[in-house]
């Protein structure tokens, strides 16, 4: 169910982190892959079966996102499935912050998944089995971390664009949302600290652990599958349970064992 022979997928942001193992989970499950990202990488997603294409683009221009959708479609013939990865922010004060500072994170994080999910489908309605749209989001969306104002409201409205452009693509093409929570990438260290500090925020965590970005991609291709044929404008929440409450944590400092 999750064989993806012959399907043409598209990776914003796939070089590294999550989006790279996104990548790698569907290069492996037989797709042809694509990924772009503002800079050229030393390597690029691979696995046994082959290694994935690359376009250079700032996808915050409307232009340069959709010819990040026409050139897959240039190399591969046709776009089954668009994964819009792209996005993050590093934190800042929200009192201080530049307008051109909030402008370029909404525009990653929101309008840029925009701009290709109408080119991509543009090109999904023309095919006789439509396609997929995923949008990657975040927990900050619903529950905001110090210094991340401009990034969680971008990322709330992605989560309200994929249940609008559900309904507006509907039925030829499914637009879903992968919701994620903290996730252990080369750049936690920057985020959470030394690994003492992500051992700390992982016993917040009722799995124990922060997600790993293959954690993600798994869930990607579940949403891929035919098993999730019927689902459209549906948010799968990849966060390992969420956060156990502080309050709690201060009371029963066991729970963090």
């Amino acid at each position: 169910m999750t064989d993806q022979e012959g399907r043409a997928v598209v990776v914003t942001g796939g070089t590294r982190g999550i989006g790279a193992a996104i990548a790698r989970r569907f290069l492996a499950a037989g797709a042809d892959v694509l990924v772009c990202g503002r800079t050229v990488p030393d390597e690029l997603p691979s696995c046994t079966a082959g290694s994935a294409a690359f376009v250079p683009a700032d996808i915050r221009e409307p232009e340069q996102a959709a010819a990040v959708v026409d050139a897959a479609v240039e190399r591969f013939g046709r776009l089954d499935l668009l994964v819009n990865n792209a996005g993050g922010a590093p934190s800042a004060d929200s009192a201080s912050v530049s307008p051109r500072f909030v402008e370029r994170v909404v525009a990653l994080n929101l309008l840029a998944p925009f701009y290709l999910a109408q080119r991509a489908n543009a090109v999904m309605q023309q095919q006789d089995d439509g396609g997929l749209i995923l949008n990657i989001g975040s927990i900050a969306a619903r529950d905001p971390a110090p210094g991340t104002a401009a990034y969680a409201a971008a990322k709330g409205g992605l989560t309200t664009l994929t249940r609008a452009l559900a309904m507006d693509f509907a039925p030829k093409v499914r637009v879903n949302q992968v919701t994620v929570g903290l996730v252990r990438t080369e750049l936690a260290h920057v985020y959470y600290g030394d690994e003492a500090g992500q051992e700390r925020v992982a016993a917040a965590i009722p799995m124990r652990r922060m997600a790993e970005p293959d954690d993600v991609a798994a869930a990607c291709l579940l949403l891929a599958s035919p098993l999730a044929g019927y689902a459209t404008g549906a948010e799968l929440l990849v966060d390992g349970g969420g956060e156990i409450p502080t309050r709690h944590l201060a009371s029963a400092p066991q729970t963090a064992r």
